[in-house]
């Protein structure tokens, strides 16, 4: 798969609402948010809690269905797919990682490499797979079952596991959030090496402003809507966006 080229647009979010029932009320997730991604790039996703941060990861990858709006990723209309040609695209075309690592217990490091690409039907390349060991540090550690490694070493056998299929696009919920500070700090620079070296695109959902300073821009959401964007972000400035995130008595965001 070619790597994409930085500044063209590879996820986007048009006009996009997203709403649930709870109890006898309507709680909006997204209300009319737009987004857009480019290639090459890393994002970091802000906001209080219900906010709407993982929906808008959910609703790109085609997990949730959008109530209003447009979900475009390569230009492939993701909101009019059927479930079939949904899961065909999150095999090629997207790669996860979540703050449960998801690996699978019984099997070693390489075997969780390899799972997306057997669930696929596609051919194993050990070498391949031996190089994306080797990208995240875990050349000699292959053989290793997730209880046998640490939290950031699995969180890195993650990694390595969504880059198999070579996915021009990662989706990144809290993925540090579960890992002492040293561990997230090395998960971090991993997925900006991701997107430096490589050309991926990420986009990452955190609460932590230190996490958000890794990423190139950070997009800040409040209420389901995006309220304001900070592009080369300090984990202070992050923080000060953060704490603005109050309306003021127009509704509106100073953020």
């Amino acid at each position: 798969m070619s790597e994409g080229v930085a500044g063209e647009h590879v996820v986007r979010l048009a006009g996009v609402r997203r709403a649930y029932r709870r109890g006898q009320g309507v709680v909006r997730a997204l209300d009319g948010v737009d987004a857009a991604f480019a290639a090459g790039s890393f994002t970091a996703v802000m906001g209080p809690s219900g906010s709407g941060k993982s929906t808008l990861l959910l609703c790109a990858a085609g997990l949730e269905p959008v109530d209003e709006g447009e979900v475009l990723l390569d230009g492939q209309r993701v909101h009019r797919m059927s479930e079939r040609e949904l899961t065909e695209l999150r095999r090629e075309q997207l790669g996860f990682v979540f703050q449960s690592f998801n690996l699978v217990p019984v099997l070693t490091a390489r075997q969780n490499v390899e799972l997306p690409l057997r669930l696929a039907g596609r051919r194993i390349d050990p070498a391949e797979i031996d190089r994306r060991l080797a990208e995240v540090g875990l050349a000699e550690r292959g053989g290793h079952r997730p209880a046998e490694l640490s939290g950031g070493q699995q969180q890195r056998v993650a990694i390595a596991r969504a880059l198999a299929a070579g996915p021009k696009v990662i989706l990144a919920d809290e993925p540090t959030g579960a890992l002492d500070s040293r561990s997230a700090r090395a998960v971090l620079a991993l997925l900006r090496e991701v997107v430096e070296r490589h050309g991926r695109t990420v986009v990452m959902v955190t609460h932590d402003p230190v996490a958000a300073s890794y990423a190139q821009r950070v997009l800040f959401l409040a209420d389901g809507r995006v309220v304001g964007e900070l592009p080369d972000p300090t984990a202070e400035a992050v923080a000060l966006r953060m704490a603005a995130l109050e309306p003021n008595e127009s509704g509106e965001y100073a953020c």
